[in-house]
């Protein structure tokens, strides 16, 4: 069965650079779900498909994952080399599901269950990639460090270059994940199949 459920991912990524710090990568999860009901895995499908989290202009999403980071910067300015002398960030996560409010049958739930488990697996691995890019952006910037600069105005700028290289690296990332999991026969359509039957 074809339809027009996807498993959705939201970025929101913005390269903040405030001057504190405290040398570390902070990870904030938050879980949300929106009601559906049905008593047949079509009637389900269905309910995400006009209640799910919006993706795009025309289509809603099955879950969705969204992300935003912040940034902390220390600098050092010391004859006249600018330091990044220590940085953290804050990377927040918001997932949001499906939820059955209704009574189902034995079968339906356990095949809404496997749905569930798929769909999450699928949507934690954003989540994955959304860390594997902060620590590479971590990894990046740490301890940079630009001579003849002391009002540390070409470093700033070179941190918010690298910052945004690899939030680019790291979507594309995400966007061939997602052509993976939703390609005819891919993992999101063997899903969405076994959950209609």
């Amino acid at each position: 069965m074809r339809t027009g459920l996807v498993v959705g991912l939201a970025v929101f990524c913005s390269v903040f650079l405030v001057e504190t710090a405290s040398a570390k990568i902070d990870v904030r999860v938050n879980t949300t779900t929106y009601p559906i009901v049905g008593s047949t895995g079509y009637d389900l499908l269905k309910q995400m498909d006009r209640k799910g989290p919006k993706h795009g202009f025309l289509t809603r999403a099955i879950a969705q994952t969204r992300y935003s980071v912040k940034w902390d910067i220390d600098w050092k300015s010391q004859n006249r080399i600018c330091r990044v002398d220590n940085v953290s960030a804050v990377l927040k996560i918001h997932y949001n599901y499906p939820k059955v409010v209704t009574r189902m049958s034995p079968a339906l739930g356990k095949r809404w269950n496997a749905f569930m488990r798929g769909v999450k697996k699928h949507e934690e691995m954003h989540g994955s990639i959304a860390r594997r890019m902060v620590r590479a952006a971590e990894k990046s910037i740490s301890g940079l460090a630009v001579k003849n600069d002391p009002a540390c105005n070409r470093a700033k700028s070179e941190v918010k270059r690298r910052v945004q290289a690899i939030y680019a690296r790291y979507e594309a990332d995400q966007v061939a994940f997602d052509n993976r999991e939703h390609q005819d026969n891919g993992n999101v359509s063997k899903l969405v199949e076994r959950l209609a039957r």
